[in-house]
């Protein structure tokens, strides 16, 4: 079992990482994951890939999973860092655009489906996949985050 690495438990990045459960619960009124009282332990190894970006002008992944490493085949410093606009395939980004100005006017969407590159550029499908605004306690919005099935 590969362990969550230091970095994901330093304050800035581990408050993060809780704005991403709890803004999935606050907004589709049930757990990201469960059965665990250690948060970041329980996202970094649940079965499924979980995802996140910020707000950049070209929003940046800060955050992915074990799962989603795997589905996108990349290591953890290739992936964090990344701008999320490269999951998708160059035509297919117009359609991953629609898609996240769906999330930011109604919150979350959870039926989600499309195809995602890989970093060696493969594609694969993703199918129901839930995607939901990051909110603050202040409610400013802090970025997106999504969750599908590997």
């Amino acid at each position: 079992m590969i362990p969550v690495l230091p970095s994901m438990r330093a304050p800035p990045q581990a408050a993060r990482i809780s704005l991403i459960a709890d803004s999935h619960e606050r907004l589709l009124g049930k757990k990201l994951v469960a059965g665990s009282d250690d948060i970041i332990e329980a996202m970094w190894h649940a079965p499924q890939a979980i995802v996140a970006h910020g707000t950049e002008e070209d929003p940046l992944f800060f955050y992915a999973n074990l799962a989603a490493l795997s589905a996108f085949g990349a290591a953890l410093d290739q992936f964090v860092g990344m701008p999320s606009r490269l999951s998708a395939e160059a035509p297919l980004r117009e359609e991953r655009q629609a898609l996240l100005d769906r999330v930011s006017a109604r919150g979350y969407i959870d039926d989600y489906a499309g195809t995602r590159v890989r970093l060696d550029g493969t594609r694969f499908r993703i199918d129901n996949a839930v995607v939901w605004n990051l909110i603050d306690e202040s409610g400013r919005r802090q970025g997106q985050a999504a969750a599908f099935a590997p």
